[in-house]
């Protein structure tokens, strides 16, 4: 269970002005959706993207988390879209609960083919919606010509990048909180 405190804005559930619509068509794309991750992302590809995490974070104390899910769970899909799907990852593996509050979460959903980054508050606070907006944009354009580890590597570093800017003349480097290996969910 993850709790709530006054330094922390975690979504565990998303709020009810939050909440997207329900959708029987999306819970029917993702119900009868093949698994996929892993056809896409074999040993070697999440290699690659653990070891352009593990450059990525060097030189700032910014934490990178990658997931990438297939679909969204059967029991889940109907009520929830990629962007609650994303802020419930983020909690649920507890990338916000970094020391500097530092954490990004990099979400890819194959099923709607899109990709989600959350952030934790404080670089919210040092950093502008458009420069993750362009990641995301950029990366969606790379796995729309097939190159699927170089669009998330990219996007990785890209993101360390942002997370230089914000924290490289605040803080030292801190010791890896999070995993640097991707997670692939179904």
């Amino acid at each position: 269970m993850v709790t709530t405190t006054d330094t922390t804005a975690i979504v565990t559930r998303p709020k009810l002005e939050e909440i997207s619509q329900p959708s029987f068509k999306r819970w029917l794309k993702h119900f009868f959706f093949m698994p996929a991750a892993k056809r896409y992302f074999d040993k070697q590809d999440q290699h690659a993207i653990a070891q352009a995490v593990h450059q990525a974070e060097h030189g700032h104390a910014g934490e990178i988390q990658v997931v990438i899910e297939g679909h969204i769970p059967a029991d889940q899909a109907y009520r929830q879209d990629t962007r609650a799907r994303a802020r419930q990852l983020f909690a649920e593996l507890g990338v916000w609960d970094t020391e500097y509050n530092s954490g990004v979460l990099l979400y890819l959903n194959l099923c709607e083919r899109k990709v989600e980054i959350v952030t934790d508050r404080g670089i919210q606070k040092a950093s502008e919606q458009q420069a993750w907006d362009a990641i995301c944009s950029a990366l969606i354009l790379q796995m729309q010509q097939g190159e699927y580890r170089k669009a998330v590597c990219e996007a990785v570093l890209e993101i360390g990048e942002r997370l230089h800017d914000c924290y490289a003349q605040a803080l030292m480097e801190t010791e890896n909180e999070l995993g640097n290996a991707p997670i692939i969910l179904r």
